[in-house]
């Protein structure tokens, strides 16, 4: 990562002059340290404020609302191509390109092109727990229980303070009649959130025969896209104006 080498080399430049200057090697060390740490966050911080213009530059992309499906595309393939801009800075900076295919893929999979989510998701940052938990969603919906376990495992070690991804999960499992399953995984989301009323409540609907309702996490719910929203989230209906709205979701 060219950040890195550069912030590496004025280090050693530090060293070299010290060394020049008649002063023992080792001298070097503390002002070469501390030229690496300051050359290093201030390259980074560059990075990062090129790379959220444009994150920014494709929020404003999708903060429309299309009148139809074809204007809807566009106005994604946009936002996508906008996005795109951002990898080239794959080489300066770790995790760029990895968090940037996450986006990609969230807003893929959020106008239901499959394909082209899971081929972003299969680069995405794996600390991206939305990412991951839609890459899950999208393994439920082709009915691949084991590549969606192993997805929103992902999801959860990564959120594990995200109550919707947890029961995102457990909903998932009771759906694919694994209701024993669907109570250990939000038993696990209790553990880790003890004060979480939501998840708590969530684990006595099930030890109760109950129904789970994910009401208590819309609309964030909704975005994995298991269930209809409501008309008052999809914008008063199907006419002008109407449609859902293409979010980004940040980890």
């Amino acid at each position: 990562m060219w950040n890195l080498l550069i912030a590496l080399a004025s280090a050693v430049v530090v060293a070299v002059v010290v060394r020049l200057l008649g002063f023992p090697l080792w001298a070097g060390l503390v002002p070469g340290l501390i030229v690496f740490a300051g050359a290093y966050l201030a390259l980074a911080r560059r990075t990062a404020n090129k790379v959220q213009q444009i994150i920014q530059a494709a929020q404003k992309e999708l903060s429309s609302r299309p009148n139809n499906v074809r204007e809807q595309k566009a106005m994604v393939e946009k936002a996508v191509r906008t996005l795109e801009q951002g990898l080239r800075y794959d080489k300066w900076q770790f995790l760029v390109a990895s968090e940037l295919h996450a986006q990609i893929a969230m807003i893929k999979y959020m106008v239901k092109d499959f394909d082209g989510a899971q081929a972003h998701f299969a680069k995405a940052n794996p600390r991206n727990y939305m990412a991951r938990a839609m890459q899950a969603a999208l393994y439920f919906q082709k009915k691949d229980p084991a590549k969606m376990k192993e997805s929103f495992e992902a999801a959860v070690k990564a959120g594990k303070k995200e109550g919707m991804v947890w029961a995102a999960y457990a909903w998932c499992l009771v759906q694919l009649k694994e209701k024993d399953e669907a109570q250990k995984v939000l038993a696990r989301a209790v553990e880790a959130n003890p004060t979480d009323e939501k998840l708590k409540n969530a684990l006595t609907q099930l030890q109760n025969d109950k129904r789970l309702k994910m009401k208590p996490w819309e609309p964030m719910w909704w975005q994995l896209g298991l269930e209809a929203p409501s008309m008052e989230y999809l914008g008063g209906g199907s006419g002008p104006g109407g449609g859902r709205r293409v979010q980004f979701v940040r980890r």
